[in-house]
């Protein structure tokens, strides 16, 4: 995501109040290697797809450590079988911006994806304990954690000639905030020839109309389906 200097990354949303501090070490001894030092616990939500169940435990500080409605509506779309034909993630290098708690980064993991999940360095840690915990013993390609500014420094911090993603995937990334030019930016960066982007969102503000506006000029996009308000589109780059 992206945070500008001198302002809080979740000024734009009010989080509920902290319920209790849960160290590290309350995790079996064998996932104190990838758990976070100490995080703010709302609960764990469990959700179950592929087959499998998913347990997310969700943070609260920072908006990025919720489950957001586009993420679920993502994972729902691809746990079926028209979504797993359209979007098809077996074997392919996959980049998740603004990865959050990391719903849709595990479900792109199940499905075989070669993963790496993006967001602040501040919300890491909780993304890395939740991907670790549900796709340990289950990837076929071990998923990747990597702080991600969108906008800032990309070429120096992600070249083009070095990083190529066969699918871009972002869920539930446009706020009503500022760093919507900065996303877009981001996006155009990592498309490529051959790269599809997998953009859901549900619209809550002007600001999403307008980004969706720019987001359709940029890119070439197609309305894949429509969920509980959430809309999936895929997206390539025009040349």
């Amino acid at each position: 995501r992206c945070q500008k200097a001198g302002t809080s990354a979740n000024s734009s949303r009010k989080l509920p109040p902290v319920r209790k501090v849960v160290p590290a070490n309350t995790e079996p001894p064998e996932r104190r290697s990838w758990a976070p030092a100490v995080y703010y616990s709302l609960s764990k939500e469990i959700y179950y797809f592929l087959g499998h169940e998913i347990k997310i435990q969700e943070a609260i500080d920072h908006y990025g450590g919720v489950v957001w409605p586009a993420a679920l509506a993502l994972c729902r779309f691809l746990d079926t079988p028209t979504g797993r034909q359209q979007i098809n993630l077996l074997d392919q290098s996959t980049l998740e911006l603004g990865a959050g708690t990391g719903l849709v980064s595990i479900v792109a993991t199940l499905l075989g994806a070669k993963l790496t999940a993006t967001d602040l360095p501040e919300i890491l840690g909780n993304l890395r304990c939740n991907l670790n915990r549900n796709t340990r013993w289950h990837w076929r390609h071990e998923p990747q954690v990597t702080a991600l500014q969108w906008g800032y420094k990309l070429e120096e911090t992600f070249p083009r000639s070095t990083h190529y993603y066969d699918y871009v995937l972002a869920a539930d990334v446009v706020y009503h905030h500022d760093c919507l030019a900065e996303l877009l930016d981001t996006m155009l960066h990592f498309c490529q020839m051959g790269t599809t982007v997998i953009f859901a969102n549900k619209v809550r503000y002007q600001s999403d109309l307008v980004f969706i506006e720019n987001f359709q000029k940029a890119f070439n996009t197609t309305l894949l389906t429509e969920l509980d308000e959430v809309r999936i589109y895929s997206a390539t780059m025009r040349f």
